[in-house]
């Protein structure tokens, strides 16, 4: 998106959100504040949104409910987790649950519906890893922070790391299969230090995102407008994400892993 300035305003507007809620880190922060420092759509836009969020923290909107009724329904949201019908909503019970003790209070109707929700329909860890990745390729765009080492040569990029993480992700140079290398930067996913390879197609940027996981989990399959290719090999978890069609990414794994295979050698 052109923001009004001519400037790039994020594709995630979750972002914008981020910041008001203090969840950015503190160098994705300065940067935004910086793009809304000439951006006036986005910066109408974050007025917006804490002008929203200082309205539903008034203290008329919230209702001191009874005991029993609190009580109630704790114990209705524990069922819910114990019968399994939500196994992620285990974090929302506990925070329903920790907000309830500690005020005493309960939201609105509207307001607790939305919260027995969550609860039924919590996003599971694979989807928030999605969310995770995407929200990552985005920022690497948005930021102008693409790249901690720029170059195309992969001797140069892969030492690089060396120190810096405590694995060593492989990384080939894939010009001749139509992606050539970009560079890699250092980035945090999954709750530990992460590699990002980069490299481009006619244009398009593909991150490619490589820590160690032992975890089994189900191919992820992309969300809002990017595609997301999920594989493992050697120990190490790599999850491709780019606004290139699928059958593209599908192209640079097999490119990637062909040229990673071969370099191993015959076992």
């Amino acid at each position: 998106m052109i923001g009004a300035n001519g400037g790039s305003c994020p594709e995630d507007r979750t972002l914008l959100h981020a910041l008001t809620d203090g969840e950015l880190d503190a160098v994705h922060a300065r940067q935004l504040e910086r793009h809304l420092a000439e951006c006036s759509r986005c910066t109408a836009e974050i007025a917006a949104i804490r002008g929203t969020s200082d309205v539903l923290s008034q203290e008329g909107l919230r209702w001191r409910a009874p005991e029993h009724v609190r009580v109630q329904i704790l114990e209705a949201l524990a069922r819910e987790v114990r019968t399994g019908r939500a196994a992620t909503g285990r974090h929302w019970a506990r925070r329903v649950s920790e907000i309830a003790g500690r005020w005493g209070w309960i939201p609105s109707a509207a307001a607790l519906a939305a919260a027995l929700f969550l609860t039924l329909s919590a996003p599971t860890r694979d989807a928030l890893l999605e969310q995770e990745l995407v929200a990552d390729h985005v920022r690497s765009l948005l930021v102008d922070h693409l790249t901690d080492v720029a170059t195309s040569d992969q001797h140069t990029v892969k030492p690089w790391f060396g120190g810096k993480i405590d694995f060593s992700p492989p990384v080939v140079d894939l010009t001749t299969a139509g992606f050539p290398l970009v560079g890699g930067r250092v980035d945090y996913l999954a709750g530990r230090a992460a590699a990002a390879i980069v490299y481009r197609r006619r244009g398009h940027v593909i991150n490619l995102f490589v820590w160690p996981d032992a975890v089994e989990r189900r191919d992820l399959s992309g969300r809002d407008g990017y595609s997301v290719l999920a594989w493992r090999d050697g120990g190490l978890r790599f999850v491709a994400v780019s606004d290139v069609a699928e059958t593209e990414l599908a192209r640079f794994r097999d490119a990637f892993l062909l040229e990673t295979q071969g370099a191993k050698g015959p076992t």
